[in-house]
């Protein structure tokens, strides 16, 4: 079985590079095929983050990192009053900051459910102005978990998440929760705000 899965990996990284242009435009697919991916590293390699978390995370992270519209999400985290408030330099240092704190949750988040296989509802069909919405069931042994993304439509027809709600929690409006917070505590102090999202993320620098 592992092998078939390691399999199905190789094959993904084989499609040629005109096909997955098509498959960025249609976002059922292109969740699917990611989630797809993730499974394979789920199902064969969950030991390792026991042993090397930082090399698992990382392996979800390539696969995922790419589908993101960091920017997007990053200023709704912020919310409108800050962003605006926010130096060229502090923006761009809050969305590397941000980036590092959302897959190292999702990577977390995912690796308790090891065994697991993912279905894409391609039946549910939730669209507002430019944003879809894909559906995905977690099957684990005992559970299923539901998981929603919320991809935006761009103008060259592609599509990027700009939101993610898994079992309901929603990480965009928890994350943009967490942030106000911060700016109350921190006197509304950017700088202050993005270290703290730092200290709290365990990330150096």
């Amino acid at each position: 079985m592992l092998d078939l899965l390691r399999n199905l990996l190789f094959l993904f990284l084989l499609i040629p590079a005109s096909i997955i242009g098509e498959i960025n435009k249609d976002p059922f697919k292109l969740i699917d095929l990611k989630s797809q991916e993730m499974v394979v590293i789920l199902t064969t390699e969950n030991d390792l983050f026991l042993k090397d978390p930082e090399l698992f995370k990382k392996k979800i992270k390539n696969i995922f990192e790419p589908l993101i519209d960091f920017n997007r999400v990053s200023a709704s985290v912020m919310g409108k009053k800050y962003y605006l408030g926010a130096t060229k330099e502090e923006r761009a240092e809050f969305i590397e900051v941000f980036k590092i704190s959302l897959l190292d949750t999702y990577a977390e988040t995912l690796a308790q459910w090891g065994d697991a296989k993912i279905i894409t509802d391609f039946s549910y069909d939730e669209r507002k102005n430019n944003i879809i919405s894909v559906k995905q069931n977690l099957q684990t042994t005992n559970n299923v978990y539901p998981i929603i993304y919320k991809l935006r439509e761009y103008k060259n027809g592609t599509y990027m998440i700009v939101n993610i709600v898994i079992n309901g929690i929603n990480l965009g409006q928890t994350f943009h929760n967490q942030f106000q917070a911060l700016a109350l505590e921190k006197n509304e102090n950017i700088s202050s705000i993005i270290s703290e999202w730092k200290s709290d993320a365990f990330i150096d620098g």
